[in-house]
This record gives structure tokens, sequence and C-alpha cells, in this order.
């Protein structure tokens, strides 16, 4: 089984027997959903907590 998973070249591997645009193309669209599900989050963090900052600045002003 091992031996038919062997690629003879570095060319051969990236062609994928020829599937090479469905095997990177489905890796391209994983790649960016991972990206997208731990940078997203991330950005609305930063959001939530520059708005605390900014509301809590204010409250301390207005007293």
């Amino acid at each position: 089984m091992i031996e038919a998973i062997q690629f003879s070249s570095f060319g051969e591997f990236l062609n994928m027997g020829g599937y090479a645009l469905n095997v990177w193309g489905v890796y391209a669209i994983f790649g960016f959903f991972v990206a997208v599900n731990l940078l997203g989050p991330l950005r609305r963090r930063k959001k939530i907590l520059r708005d605390l900052r900014r509301r809590s600045e204010l409250e301390s002003s207005e007293s």
C-alpha cells in the first residue's frame, strides 16, 4: 500500500496524478476556512475590548 502512495518526483507529487486542481483547491479552501475561523474571533475580541475601553473612559470622564 505504501508503495502506491510514493511519487517518483516532486513534479509528479504536485500534479497528484492529474487531480492537482481538485486536491490543491480543497487544501486552499480548507486553509481559508481555518484562517477565517481563527482570525475572525480574534478581530471581534479586539473590537469588543476597544469598545469596552472607550465606554469605561466615557463613564469615568462623565462622573
